[in-house]
């Protein structure tokens, strides 16, 4: 397969031998390597955001873009990426590229298997991107990339069994056991925004019904407070006078703003989503065992309304309660950053293999030389 630079080079997962291993050897990289400035991307269904980070986890520097129309074509959110990445790359001597993506990625970490907000099916976004670049590109689930940056940089930093809840629009989460991203067998594993907690409940976009971000996440958040409102309830009327008057007008944000005012209503909602929070985090624990949640996302900006009922229901609802340890669950560290942080970071490692690569390439050169005839006459 050619493109217009030439060649196209083999997938960088299979060249290099990515995977479990290669991250663990991550703690113990050369000093040099850990340096490595490299480029993050975060791509959402609303804005593109990419940065250069450094081996401590510090953003160097940061672009944003808005995220081209869902409607368009894949090669179209692929030019803004290309974009951002060259913009970055003249201004910083940047070694490789991560690019953290809403959706499905395949246990290579190559092709976008799906992606809800953005028109990617089966989408060779780490070859598309690699043939534009002169970086070495891995991709990454934002959740793994997010997770990732908590347990090297932030929340999870001591603790061997992370288990990381993104809460947005819907639920994300991730697994780091033993300085590994546990992606499952197919890549996929981390959607536990899609287990089963109402049988029968609230349809869900994934087709089933009473999945637990139906109950936990800002969609639920603002379906019930939107409905109250639309029931002309007298107990929501400050909520919906913030709103402008228009249960439409009721947000996330604006719901978890109102509660920090000490509105009831308000509190009362953020509450009931922490409980569900709680209920499937315990529900977590008895499947995974691990010693930390770490809780990110937009609406855990809400902190303790929403983590305090979160604990209350956790210790209510785990099975085996007061015979077992029970895990920490803690507020995210790295906030908005964190997808950027971690895909960059994943992305160090490559680097470094990368040179491993060409170093190894150069020094053959003279000996291929000399064995071919090439080399200086005796």
């Amino acid at each position: 397969m050619t493109s217009a630079n030439g060649p196209a080079r083999p997938a960088l997962p299979s060249l290099l031998g990515l995977g479990p291993r290669a991250e663990r050897r991550r703690r113990t990289l050369p000093a040099g390597v850990l340096r490595l400035p490299t480029i993050g991307v975060d791509i959402g269904g609303t804005k593109v955001v990419a940065g250069v980070v450094d081996g401590e986890g510090r953003v160097l520097d940061r672009l944003r873009t808005e995220t081209p129309d869902k409607s368009k074509s894949p090669k179209v959110v692929e030019d803004v990426i290309v974009d951002l990445v060259l913009q970055l790359a003249d201004k910083h001597d940047v070694h490789a590229v991560g690019v953290g993506a809403a959706g499905w990625v395949d246990s290579e970490r190559s092709t976008v298997l799906f992606a809800p907000h953005l028109n990617w099916r089966n989408e060779p976004l780490q070859e598309a991107l690699s043939s534009r670049l002169r970086f070495p590109v891995v991709v990454e689930n934002d959740a793994n990339a997010a997770a990732w940056a908590e347990w090297r940089f932030g929340a999870g930093r001591g603790e061997d069994h992370m288990v990381m809840i993104t809460l947005g629009t819907g639920i994300g989460g991730a697994v780091v056991r033993d300085g590994y991203v546990d992606r499952g067998k197919h890549g996929l594993a981390g959607e536990f925004g899609h287990m089963q907690v109402v049988p029968g409940g609230h349809r869900c976009p994934c087709g089933n019904r009473g999945c637990w971000e139906q109950y936990s996440s800002g969609n639920a958040l603002v379906r019930e407070a939107r409905e109250l409102a639309a029931e002309e309830s007298p107990v929501v009327q400050p909520l919906l006078a913030r709103a402008g008057g228009s249960p439409l007008g009721i947000t996330g944000p604006l719901v978890t703003e109102a509660a920090r005012d000490g509105d009831a209503v308000a509190t009362e909602l953020l509450y009931e989503v922490g409980r569900w929070l709680g209920v499937g985090i315990a529900n977590l624990a008895a499947a995974l065992d691990p010693g930390r949640f770490v809780v990110g996302g937009g609406v855990s900006e809400a902190g303790d309304l929403l983590l305090g009922p979160a604990q209350d229901a956790f210790r209510r609802t785990l099975t085996g309660r007061g015979f077992r340890p029970e895990a920490e669950i803690v507020h995210a560290a790295l906030g908005n950053e964190a997808g950027l942080v971690g895909a960059a970071d994943l992305a160090r490692q490559v680097a470094r293999r990368f040179r491993t690569v060409k170093r190894r390439r150069v020094e053959r050169e003279p000996l291929t030389r000399g064995l071919l005839g090439g080399g200086p006459s005796r």
